[in-house]
């Protein structure tokens, strides 16, 4: 018995020691499926201001984005965001959806990561994947 101890003792500490696995998506190459991500629980919703929507209007109106033509036209983007948040580091990763502009995918994922910090209620036990969906209108 007294062998079995010290190594039930190495198994628990090294249990403890590593880090959960993260969920999905978190390999490179896996499929994220958006429809079944929650949203961003935020405490307070996120304000969307009016230099946030110019910027993309300027990047849409500057022909950076493939789909230019029609969207400048409806004055409208709509950008999916995936978000990682983990109970020892809070938000952590963010995966915009591809929109075919680069630039404005990218924006948004920082905007996500800002408006999440300091602003989720407190974190659950383990990794959890969230989605934020942003809007930017500007008259077309």
């Amino acid at each position: 018995m007294s062998g079995a101890l010290p190594l039930m003792i190495a198994v628990a500490v090294a249990q403890q020691a590593a880090p959960p696995p993260l969920p999905l998506p978190s390999r490179r190459g896996q499929v994220i499926a958006w429809d079944t991500l929650p949203p961003v629980p935020y405490r307070t919703p996120p304000v969307m201001l009016p230099e946030m929507m110019a910027f993309v209007s300027g990047e849409v109106g500057s022909n950076r984005c493939r789909f230019a033509g029609a969207t400048a036209a409806r004055g409208e983007v709509v950008v999916d965001v995936a978000m990682l948040v983990t109970p020892d580091m809070g938000p952590r990763l963010t995966i915009p959806r591809a929109i075919d502009c680069p630039t404005v995918e990218q924006y948004a994922a920082g905007l996500v990561l800002s408006f999440a910090r300091n602003n989720l209620p407190p974190r659950a036990m383990v990794p959890q994947w969230y989605r934020a969906t942003l809007r930017f209108r500007w008259p077309g």
